[in-house]
């Protein structure tokens, strides 16, 4: 499979799995609190600002997913898109991880979440990369 294909492939894949964050937007507290101690996080905390961070945060998510759905549609006509969410991806996966250690959270989530993202985003930009230029296409 040549790279533009690999290129669609995972961000459906990443979009797709992002997608899925829409089912946390409607789940009730007790579900989130009972989730949240099943990865052990400790007590979920009450306050309306908890579950609209929880919830705003899962929307969010779906969001994007779901844009990615749409950026794999046509790789050339949104190239500068796509670049820049790779480099975004690649921050907000310095951020996370950053967070995740100053937050002590549990190293299964800090080393699964941030630098799980770092590598997607140089994985997009180096199938970006690989991609053939249009000029290279039309011959």
């Amino acid at each position: 499979m040549d790279a533009e294909k690999w290129l669609k492939r995972l961000l459906q894949i990443i979009g797709w799995l992002m997608a899925t964050a829409v089912f946390a937007v409607f789940l009730p507290h007790d579900a989130m609190g009972a989730i949240h101690e099943r990865l052990g996080l400790g007590n979920f905390p009450e306050g309306k600002i908890v579950d609209y961070l929880a919830r705003s945060t899962s929307a969010f998510y779906a969001m994007i997913g779901v844009l990615y759905i749409i950026l794999a549609h046509d790789l050339r006509v949104y190239a500068a898109i796509i670049t820049f969410i790779a480099w975004a991806n690649i921050a907000f996966g310095i951020l996370l991880t950053a967070t995740g250690w100053q937050l002590a959270f549990p190293l299964w989530w800090t080393l699964g979440e941030g630098p799980l993202i770092i590598v997607m985003g140089f994985a997009i930009l180096w199938l970006q990369k690989k991609m053939p230029t249009a000029e290279a296409t039309d011959r």
